[in-house]
């Protein structure tokens, strides 16, 4: 039986996050791999993935904080956002000032609203969105709050071209959970009245995970290396030692007194080190979310 952990992998280009996923199964030698959020087929970079009893980990990993690396493309839209999309309007962008691109970039930093692409996996009225616009339909998606925490241009650079040309613009983001960077390229296009679409992405990372433990797929190939579990949550999460009442208490998932640590999710861990449980707090007391080791 394969270890439970936390594997972070490098993904390439053109690959899927199940394509990962497939692929980690047999370099692994289970079934029980899943994803902490999907990164788009034209993206790279940091996929967080759990194994065994890390993919219990998976659904609290998806909200953490995320950064990428983006190049965004002035002066054309497609109907996907991104590069991968059709083609639409083409607007020749050279005169657009490095001014004009700070200030639409501080306009879409800190707690915004954020309309989803229509390609992506919102459900609306029990479908996909991204259903729907393969089959040629628009759907009203609602807008939605989100947090861009940094968005910092590291270069721009003007692309000349026959048909008009383009201004690209390199980013790093930093955003919450839910933070369409397709969103971010699309909307700043919209405010240079020249349209855009993001051009190039690279997540360089999830939560605590980064570049720096992240592994290719022919490097896993080679040497399958992962974070143990106890190792991942106490990276993740802020960690409590309980005693042995309290260790029993939640491996039979009954609650334990209240924790000073916040809301949570808080990793609670067995007096020799085991991890046990993620928890979270009540009013008065503590409850399992998450156990990893049942009585």
């Amino acid at each position: 039986m394969a270890e439970s952990g936390v594997v972070v992998v490098d993904k390439p280009a053109d690959w899927t996050s199940h394509d990962v996923v497939a692929k980690t199964r047999g370099l692994a030698r289970t079934r029980r791999v899943g994803h902490a959020g999907t990164l788009d087929p034209m993206a790279t970079g940091v996929l967080v993935l759990g194994i065994e009893k890390g993919t219990k980990l998976l659904g609290h990993l998806t909200l953490t904080e995320k950064t990428y690396e983006a190049t965004i493309r002035l002066g054309l839209v497609t109907n996907t956002d991104d590069a991968e999309g059709e083609p639409g309007a083409r607007t020749d962008a050279l005169a657009v000032t490095d001014d004009a691109v700070r200030a639409a970039v501080a306009k879409l930093t800190g707690v915004i609203s954020q309309v989803p692409p229509q390609v992506s996996a919102i459900k609306v009225d029990g479908k996909r969105a991204y259903k729907s616009a393969r089959e040629g339909k628009e759907v009203a998606l609602k807008a939605r709050e989100v947090t861009v925490s940094e968005f910092e241009v590291t270069d721009i650079r003007r692309v000349a071209d026959p048909d008009g040309g383009f201004v690209d613009v390199d980013a790093v983001v930093t955003c919450s959970s839910g933070t369409y960077i397709r969103s971010l390229a699309r909307d700043m296009g919209v405010d240079l009245e020249v349209g855009g679409h993001l051009f190039a992405l690279r997540r360089t990372r999830v939560g605590p995970y980064d570049l720096s433990q992240a592994r290719t797929l022919d490097e896993l190939a080679k040497e399958f290396t992962q974070v143990p579990l106890s190792h991942a949550v106490a990276a993740a999460f802020p960690v409590r030692t309980l005693d042995e009442a309290e260790t029993r208490a939640i491996r039979h998932g009954n609650r334990i007194g209240e924790s000073s640590l916040g809301e949570g999710p808080v990793g609670l861990f067995a007096p020799d080190g085991t991890v046990v449980a993620l928890g979270e707090n009540r009013p008065g007391h503590m409850k399992p979310i998450v156990v990893f080791t049942p009585a």
